[in-house]
């Protein structure tokens, strides 16, 4: 009944928005969710009441090989220079077959 799938969770600089939804394209990894973020981690606060503090938040259900070749990407293209947390967890899901 149940689908095991990973879900990675990027939480980055909102200017990023954009640039993150075309990468995904071209690896064609398709299906995504992004939301606003706030919080507090080494960098200080990101309270996001102005464009330049505003961060988001970014969640795709993915296979595992999916899931690698996000991360891969992202470490390699943008840690060094931006503000972002990436993690993956596992997450069964209803209709597995909407992420293949």
């Amino acid at each position: 009944m149940f689908a095991k799938k990973k879900l990675v969770v990027v939480i980055c600089e909102g200017q990023l928005e954009n640039t993150l939804i075309d990468d995904l394209h071209e690896m064609k990894v398709y299906g995504y969710t992004i939301c606003e973020a706030k919080g507090e981690g080494s960098r200080g606060v990101r309270a996001g009441d102005w464009e330049q503090n505003r961060n988001i938040r970014l969640e795709i259900v993915c296979s595992e090989k999916e899931a690698e070749r996000v991360f891969t990407h992202i470490k390699n293209e943008y840690f060094e220079n931006y503000a972002m947390i990436t993690y993956m967890s596992e997450v069964e899901v209803i209709r597995g077959d909407k992420f293949v």
